[in-house]
């Protein structure tokens, strides 16, 4: 084996997660190894998925020492760092990459990494595990960091892969598709497989991380991409589908394509992806009505005009609510993504927020406390009042406060308000009897009054 791939997310050791029980397979490793097998690099996967971490360790063990890679995330930090630090004190090579890592180069080389691979990481790992197990100089090797003589050496940046179209689907036989599958079906009653059709987001968002793609959008063929469908209809005979694309419905032209060689071939799988309020028209939610779209997440973040533009989401709230409307119509549900907190919010803007629920009537919302990602425009205007909540290796990004900004006391209130709003309009909207809504106004009116209360709250 010359390369070993792994990640930090284990299921079983996160309660949230085993709740959820939604796991989907770690595409971004698996393309990795279709690539380097393509290219003669013998590569297996350690899917730490439905692992334990001890199971990891005596793979390590027992099977190395070789060249290990790690993909990291922000929410997988703290169980990376201690994979590095066991791999090297067995004697292994070690690797990291992913959206994470780039921004953390010198804090991961010190933690356990000889290596840090920026942005797409095919073509650099083609060349960085023979260096590697050569023991070559790595000075010539684009899109990586790693240290001399306790000095940060980063290279020049590597150019993506120009076109995905030559690219060979992700090797899903590297891990236990039917244990996923199986865990879907005994959770939700159905399976779920995830592929991707499009890599990267073009959009500029200030508090939206472009690590591994920057500022681009590559997409495959359409045909291409149904040929992937195809397959996995006839391997795994999946419920459903995750389009794991950061903007699903961004070319139009596309989505038609896709959608006639759907239809000619006589496929259909139900699926949920994520796209932009200004990415979708009614010819948009009728092709994806078509597909069997039966939910689509759109990230709204705020019904307040002003604080849209100033995250420059390039989107205004009109959209976000006639998108709403239009998918509805369709008997399309729909998912909206919110955040609280982002840099100049007051609570007019939450009020505002809270009609604009009320109004879209989303299927589901979700809300979050704005976290500043290194790298990021929102990460740099508010560097000043970061304070690291825990050490770094012990943390995340999600783990910081902002010095002035409302306590997450504050935004507590703020999520009750939302959700006890959102019942009452719902409830009023289908005739229930007024004895029914009173305990709903009751939460509301608490609800208000600790918003007003715990104002002058902040964090650090």
């Amino acid at each position: 084996m010359d390369l070993l791939l792994t990640h930090g997310y284990f299921m079983y050791e996160d309660p949230k997660e085993l709740q959820i029980r939604k796991p989907y397979v770690p595409l971004g490793l698996l393309y990795l190894c279709s690539h380097l097998r393509r290219h003669g690099v013998d590569v297996e996967v350690f899917d730490t998925t439905f692992a334990c971490r001890n199971d990891l360790y005596s793979t390590l063990q027992n099977n190395g020492p070789s060249v290990l890679g790690v993909y990291a995330n922000l929410m997988t930090r703290k169980n990376v760092i201690e994979i590095l630090k066991t791999a090297k004190r067995l004697g292994w090579k070690t690797i990291v990459g992913g959206p994470e890592p780039g921004s953390y180069a010198w804090e991961y080389l010190n933690a356990g990494a000889d290596v840090v691979v920026f942005g797409e990481a095919e073509l650099t790992l083609q060349e960085l595990v023979p260096a590697l197990w050569n023991g070559c100089a790595l000075d010539d090797i684009a899109g990586i960091a790693f240290l001399h003589d306790g000095v940060l050496r980063e290279t020049k940046q590597r150019p993506l892969i120009p076109d995905l179209n030559t690219q060979p689907w992700p090797a899903r036989d590297l891990v236990d598709i039917p244990k996923y599958l199986k865990t879907w079906r005994e959770a939700h009653g159905q399976s779920s497989v995830s592929f991707i059709t499009a890599r990267g987001c073009p959009y500029r968002c200030r508090w939206c991380s472009h690590q591994v793609y920057g500022h681009t959008h590559r997409r495959r063929k359409a045909t291409l991409v149904v040929d992937e469908v195809e397959g996995l209809l006839s391997e795994y005979s999946p419920d459903m589908a995750w389009v794991a694309d950061d903007v699903f419905t961004i070319h139009k032209g596309w989505l038609r394509e896709y959608a006639t060689e759907m239809r000619r071939r006589g496929l259909h799988l139900p699926f949920e992806c994520i796209s932009r309020a200004d990415r979708i028209d009614a010819e948009v939610a009728d092709l994806l009505r078509e597909l069997g779209c039966f939910r689509l997440w759109i990230g709204s973040e705020s019904g307040s005009q002003r604080i849209l533009d100033s995250m420059e989401r390039g989107v205004t709230v009109a959209q976000v609510q006639y998108a709403n409307e239009i998918c509805r119509e369709r008997g399309i549900q729909t998912g909206m993504f919110l955040m609280w907190g982002y840099e100049g919010e007051t609570i007019d803007d939450i009020e505002a927020t809270i009609e604009h629920v009320k109004r879209s009537a989303p299927d589901i919302f979700l809300t979050t406390v704005a976290y500043p990602i290194k790298g990021t425009p929102y990460f740099d205007r508010v560097a000043n009042n970061v304070v690291q909540i825990k050490s770094w290796a012990e943390s995340s990004d999600r783990e910081f406060a902002i010095r002035g900004r409302h306590s997450r006391h504050f935004y507590e209130c703020a999520d009750r308000l939302l959700k006890n709003e959102v019942a009452l309009s719902r409830l009023s909207s289908s005739g229930a009897p007024t004895a029914d809504l009173a305990p709903l106004r009751h939460e509301i009116s608490v609800a208000r009054s600790g918003l007003h209360l715990t104002a002058a709250e902040v964090e650090a």
